[in-house]
């Protein structure tokens, strides 16, 4: 796989959106851990509107000259809230304007689709963001585990 710098990935990105068109790439990042695996899962965003984003939608949005992907919390007006699912504090705003796009589907290595319509998705789209300070402790356990995994796999 042949990589480019960030800044020429993200314009080839948002000009597809622009034209219409729908992306697919692998993670890179751990902001949305345990949802999305950085290095593993690829995303699938898709062009939206800014009147159709809704709280718990995934988003690809510009921030302080980065792009972020990370999950809408909350929703006042032009205004949005964001988050990355492995935090429990630090939070992003930016203006609907900002969006590039929208997440549609996750591609598992397995290469198995889950659209985010799925129920499953749904669901942990719903719990996982209002599990509090349990959420620490869940992504604390979490990492450890997957790292474990991770190094296993490795040696073997």
């Amino acid at each position: 796989m042949k990589n480019i710098p960030n800044d020429m990935f993200f314009a080839w990105v948002e000009s597809e959106i622009a034209a219409g068109r729908s992306v697919r790439f692998r993670l890179k990042g751990v902001s949305m851990f345990p949802l999305l695996r950085n290095q593993k899962d690829e995303v699938v965003l898709a062009p939206c509107r800014a009147e159709e984003l809704r709280v718990r939608d995934v988003v690809l949005f510009r921030y302080k000259g980065k792009h972020l992907l990370h999950r809408i919390i909350h929703i006042d007006n032009d205004k949005l809230c964001i988050q990355g699912d492995g935090s429990y504090i630090a939070k992003e705003t930016c203006l609907r304007e900002e969006v590039v796009g929208k997440m549609q589907a996750l591609v598992r290595p397995s290469g198995k689709v889950i659209e985010v319509t799925n129920c499953r998705w749904t669901l942990a789209s719903r719990l996982w963001p209002k599990s509090g300070l349990l959420r620490s402790l869940l992504l604390r356990f979490l990492h450890f585990f997957f790292d474990r995994q991770t190094k296993a796999s490795k040696q073997a």
